[in-house]
């Protein structure tokens, strides 16, 4: 079975983005080896605002890797021709996780809202947080209103620029 990973940065105070879907608080770290993280998966799991915020940068889509935006309100017109579209996130990651393992993993990329509806539906198997040491005081919550589920650090990395990076895995 395939691995879903929420990997997302937040600030200290709990925003994955700031009230507008800013990230520029997020720093760009040399000890961050970004394409050895990004080369762990072919998959992405986009949600609209998500995907709304990256269009407005220019980056609509990840190339090179199978882009799924999930919403109710997009249509295939307004996504670019390599993505796919679905109103259906619990459906559809459920027959990705199903497919036959290739050695990738699946990023939910974004964001908060996509993250609940997956883990309420039992869809996520990993949490990546890295904590950004930055108070933002308003934005896009890390988790809107998530039910409790216990988990287990398996991993963590403490950065020279005070950047802490957690992983857990969820055990109920």
């Amino acid at each position: 079975m395939r691995h879903v990973r929420y990997a997302v940065a937040s600030s200290l105070d709990g925003f994955i983005a700031g009230p507008n879907g800013e990230f520029d608080w997020i720093p760009s770290d040399p000890e961050v080896d970004s394409a050895q993280d990004f080369s762990r998966y072919d998959t992405l799991l986009i949600g609209r605002r998500t995907f709304d915020i990256m269009r407005a940068h220019g980056q609509p889509t990840f190339p090179g890797k199978k882009n799924y935006i999930f919403s109710r309100t997009l249509t295939r017109a307004d996504i670019p021709k390599s993505s796919i579209l679905s109103t259906t996130p619990e459906q559809t990651v459920a027959e990705l996780r199903s497919a036959p393992d290739n050695g990738k993993d699946i990023w939910l990329f974004g964001g908060g809202e996509l993250f609940r509806t997956l883990l309420a539906a039992h869809l996520v198997d990993d949490i990546e947080l890295t904590i950004i040491p930055v108070l933002l005081g308003v934005g896009i919550p890390l988790l809107p209103g998530a039910h409790r589920l216990a988990l287990k650090r398996t991993e963590h990395k403490l950065y020279n620029n005070g950047m802490l990076s957690l992983t857990y895995s969820i055990i109920s």
